[in-house]
């Protein structure tokens, strides 16, 4: 004679399962801010190469910058980087 074992009811498992604190109440903290490109691919130079990053513009949003080839010194991408400011309007 075989026995056969009752499997358990898993909406009874998930109710009795309970994760420990540190991991339920633990936000994520963010590794990193934000990213700077080191080689992006320049079209004209036909090859991944060093950039160089110029401010372009300053914005009541943050600023912009531009990433040149360091060999051409053709324009390859931009970038924003965010950030809060108190903006004062003088007279």
């Amino acid at each position: 004679m075989i026995q056969r074992w009752a499997s358990p009811d898993p909406d009874k498992l998930m109710k009795a399962y309970k994760p420990p604190p540190s991991i339920s109440s633990k936000k994520p903290e963010a590794s990193f801010e934000q990213f700077e490109a080191s080689a992006l691919f320049c079209t004209r130079c036909r090859q991944a190469v060093p950039v160089r990053k110029r401010l372009l513009l300053v914005l009541p949003d943050g600023d912009k910058y531009e990433y040149l080839c360091a060999y051409c010194s053709q324009s390859i991408g931009t970038k924003m980087e965010f950030e809060a400011r108190d903006i004062q309007i003088l007279i």
